[in-house]
């Protein structure tokens, strides 16, 4: 590594520099005692090591990486924040604050003799001039942005014989840097990163250095677009049907300036991941990105341009974002677009081997896999042909996770695959210790997720604190399709006939310390996740045809599945979600926006299902049969922020359901008019919307499987459903399923807003991903403070040391500590209540997310048995923090309501006494190298 100092001058790493910094640090808060500390010096040695992986984390191995002084200094104070050393953090920052203040004397002007080595390896005087136009270009009409500090850091960014790459760099760099003081920052960083991508783009199409300005693109954009389709088709990237549109038609409608609207981490993000490239060469512009993917899902539309422009509009104005699978892989040569694979694995080799295959092919093209293993038979039962004893359904589990490992899905991101097993299968016990770092590893899946698939009996085993049998699914075929009052039928009768002998291979045990053993790994080691047996198939539109049998890796998705190579069916969802924050205004909800857009995002989907390329056939005929997609959202915290709601508050539950029950409408009349169009699905007959039950009307079924305290769900509505229910029993419906609420980990990034429906993580994190690391910082919360003039040095000093919470800086207004209280300073029930709400509207699930900033095991039972009351069909990760950050994320004592409990379920026999759970491996939020949800 080579290291810019601030004059120019550039000089060899020299990791000690860091260690003595860092040692002065700890000395100037600590004293002069820990000088002789051996504590000291292991602790600075360890940091150090952490600072220079970090270094390098982004660096090709073999090349040499040109670091700046100040990149340095970023990852020092870091390191120091992750480790927990939040006062040596602090008075690290006010140091550098300090010595930056000290150097605000101009600058002199770059000398003349500085050089640029060209990409041929000549040298070149540098254009100090273009890099000044290109700097005035980024900041023109961006509020509190300034062309001089930028100008100014990217000079000491510079160094002679600097590389064409480099000098693209030193800019974005610098603005980068400025971002955390100036989240306005960010929008800069943006620009200057898409000059790099248009001069990239226009050289390579060329063969020639080529630059233009924002607006020389927006005059050369039709014919950039010609050539960059006509070269995409000849590297067979683009699928040529695209050259047969009317292109006049479609370049007419490219807007370029919405290439202003990205943050930078959208940009860069899209720039990483999604643009087409010819040996890492980027030559597809956002704009052409966009209108590709358009084309891409109109090619079977009649006109077919205006609904390829139609797209395009909600796609390049972030209204509404396709799933990734469908972003990388429209108007491609391969338009794999399906997100979500749902398989079952049958009890013999043929369909466990042909699973691994199913896997590797579906996971290929970008696909997410969630896994039934139940029907796997236990350990120690019969093996009829060979007369011997089944090892179980872990070793299988094993091959499972390395073949999703292997296949990385072309090194976009990594392949991902979700087990999951049924409560009552004897190996459960194996289940849950899967993921765990310590035994046998060849029982082991470090990389694979799990989830447990509860069926109500056993809840209500634990509430009763009664006894759970566990058996082999060999021997219990049927219990695999029951579920509701079937299932607790057969079940019982199943343990009868165990306490009479004719069962073999069965185990007894307490269900509330199976229970507890679940909670107790899944916060111990982030798996297997809770997700509900009997909501997902009581509620589920297509129960006349099949049984839901998992969800999928992100535990949105519950469709039917059923094995079997000739007539078997892999369940496929099609994902897209609406950005809730662009239709939101002074007055609220705009719903006649909204409906707009959800009327034009389900014809998208559906088209995916037509346009969609199979990988294998089992999912080709489920789903052009039942022809479900998943209509979602994100944004769901920015609304609030840009409508002033806590997050914590009845306010933010009544938006969820309201917000959700519009979408709701909006999506299920789409479907309905596109079944006027182009038919109802194959399998509409007998479902429950041909029997007038929409998802709102589904609870109900629920209700009547539980008794009267087992279920908690506000049934409240506001729109014309009679209506509606009308319209579809004329019309009847396009999908068998519509909406489900994913993730949206990247596609929230492209378009700028919080992901999914999450809450705010923090007000101000460094987030670290597969583009790298990126400051973010709350534009809502910087918006306010400014208006009350608090927004200073000081203030960002303090964000930083309080792991961007409000709760302990004093002079921050009551009202804003609780609008911009961040995921670990909110009680998790307000997620729950939310989530609630919002599950009487959607005929599929959501991934939700709970934060826990003191789990105990007493916290955790009653969070989850909330959530079952709750009618949740599904949660997602149980998100912790390190033990250094818990006193820190409090604001108790600021706002008496944000620690107010709703109304609880009934309260249940209290589990066994248990140690509590201070600090874990639950899927923590602040691991820089945490990407499972990307």
């Amino acid at each position: 590594m080579r290291v810019v100092r601030r004059d120019g001058t550039v000089s060899a790493f020299d990791a000690t520099k860091i260690s003595v910094a860092m040692s002065k640090a700890f000395l100037a808060v600590e004293g002069s005692d820990t000088a002789s500390s051996s504590r000291l010096h292991h602790l600075v040695e360890e940091l150090t090591a952490q600072v220079q992986h970090a270094l390098l984390r982004h660096t090709d191995p073999g090349s040499v990486a040109t670091l700046h002084i100040e990149q340095i200094q970023d990852q020092v104070e870091l390191a120091l924040m992750r480790g927990g050393h939040h006062k040596v953090a602090r008075d690290y920052v006010l140091y550098r604050e300090e010595h930056a203040r000290s150097r605000t004397a101009p600058t002199p002007p770059t000398p003349p003799a500085l050089q640029v080595t060209d990409l041929d390896g000549t040298l070149r005087p540098l254009d100090w001039a273009r890099l000044e136009d290109l700097v005035a270009e980024a900041v023109a009409g961006i509020a509190d942005v300034d062309a001089e500090p930028l100008l100014g850091e990217t000079r000491r960014n510079l160094y002679d014989g600097i590389t064409m790459g480099e000098l693209a760099l030193a800019p974005i760099m610098a603005a980068r840097s400025l971002v955390e003081s100036e989240p306005n920052y960010s929008a800069v960083a943006a620009r200057l990163l898409l000059d790099t991508l248009r001069t990239e783009a226009l050289s390579h199409l060329s063969g020639d250095r080529e630059h233009a300005s924002q607006d020389e693109m927006a005059a050369r954009y039709p014919g950039y677009f010609r050539r960059y389709l006509e070269r995409a088709v000849v590297l067979e990237l683009a699928d040529p049907a695209l050259q047969t549109f009317d292109l006049d038609r479609i370049t007419s409608a490219v807007r370029p300036e919405r290439d202003l609207d990205f943050t930078f981490l959208g940009l860069q993000t899209l720039y990483d991941r999604y643009v087409l490239h010819e040996h890492g060469v980027r030559f597809e512009l956002p704009q052409a990105f966009f209108m590709r993917v358009a084309m891409g899902l109109a090619l079977n539309e009649q006109d077919r341009e205006a609904r390829a422009i139609e797209f395009y509009e909600l796609l390049s104005s972030f209204d509404f974002m396709t799933s990734t699978p469908t972003l990388f892989n429209a108007g491609t040569t391969r338009p794999q677009l399906s997100s979500c694979f749902l398989t079952t694995v049958d009890d013999d080799l043929d369909s466990i081997f042909q699973a691994y295959r199913n896997n590797a092919l579906l996971a290929k093209y970008s696909g997410g896999l969630g896994n039934d293993w139940t029907p796997v038979r236990g350990l120690g039962a019969h093996i009829k042909g060979t007369n011997g004893q089944s090892q179980g359904v872990v070793p299988f589990l094993k091959i499972a996770g390395d073949t999703a490992i292997a296949v990385n899905q072309g090194g976009k991101r990594k392949g991902a695959a979700c087990a999951y097993l049924e409560t009552w299968h004897i190996d459960v016990e194996e289940f849950l210790d899967l993921r765990k770092n310590t035994g046998d590893d060849r029982r082991r899946t470090h990389d694979m997720n799990t989830a447990n698939w509860v069926p109500d009996e056993f809840l209500r085993r634990v509430e009763a604190d009664g006894e759970w049998t566990l058996f082999s699914p060999d021997e219990t075929p049927d219990l695999h399709d029951l579920y509701g009052t079937a299932f607790a039928v057969r079940y019982r009768e199943y343990e009868a006939a165990a306490d009479r002998g004719e069962i073999r291979v069965f185990r007894r045990l307490r269900a509330v310390e199976l229970w507890r053993r679940m909670l107790t790994m899944l916060f111990e080691t982030g798996h297997p996740w809770i997700t509900f047996k009997d909501p997902c198939n009581l509620r589920s539109p297509q129960q006349h045809v099949g049984v839901v049998h998992s969800s999928n890796l992100c535990t949105e998705i519950t469709l039917n599945t059923r094995a079997g190579a000739d007539d078997g069916e892999v369940a496929v969802c099609n994902l897209g979600s609406v950005n809730l924050a662009a239709h939101v205004g002074p007055d609220g909800l705009d719903t006649a926006k909204l409906r707009r857009t959800v009327r034009t995002a389900v014809r998208m989907l559906d088209n995916v299902i037509d346009i969609n390329f199979y990988t294998i056939p089992q999912a080709r005929r489920s789903n052009l049969r039942h022809r479900p997609v998943g209509l979602g959202l994100m944004g769901f915290q920015d609304a609030l922020f840009a409508q002033g709601i806590p997050v914590a508050s009845e306010a933010a539950v009544e938006f969820a359901d309201r917000s959700m029950e519009h979408l709701s409408h909006h999506a299920i009349a789409a479907s309905s008019d596109l079944a006027a169009e182009r038919g109802h699905y194959p399998t509409y007959d007998g479902s429950l919307w041909s029997r007038g039950i929409l998802p709102i009307d589904s609870v109900a079924l629920l209700a009547a499987a539980r008794r009267d305290d087992d279920l908690d769900v506000d049934t409240s509505t506001t729109l014309d459903w009679d209506a509606l229910r009308e319209r579809v029993r004329v019309n009847g419906m396009r999908n068998s399923n519509v909406m489900a609420i994913a993730p949206t980990a990247t596609i929230s990034n492209i378009c700028g807003v919080g992901q999914s429906i999450e809450p705010q993580f923090r007000n101000m994190f460094v987030k670290s991903n597969m583009s790298g690391e990126f400051t973010v910082l709350n534009p809502y919360l910087v918006r306010d403070l400014k208006a009350r003039r608090l927004w200073d040095r000081v203030m960002v000093a303090d964000l930083k040391y309080f792991d961007g919470s409000l709760g302990q800086i004093d002079r921050v207004p009551a009202d804003l500590k609780a609008l911009y209280a961040t995921a670990f300073e909110i009680e998790p029930r307000w997620l729950v209540e939310a989530a609630s709400r919002r599950q009487k509207w959607i005929d599929q699930a959501q991934s939700l997310n709970l934060y826990l900033a003191a789990p105990s095991g007493r916290a955790l039972d009653e969070l989850y048995r909330l959530a079952w009351h709750k009618g949740l069909k599904t949660t997602y990760y149980l998100r912790t923090q390190g033990a250094s950050h818990v006193e820190k994320s409090t604001l108790r004592g600021t706002d008496g309501k944000l620690n107010a409990v709703p109304a609880a379920a009934p309260p249940a026999p209290p589990l066994p006494a248990d140690p509590p759970l201070t600090d874990g491996a639950a899927c923590r939020i602040d691991d820089p190298e945490c990407e499972a949800c990307q």
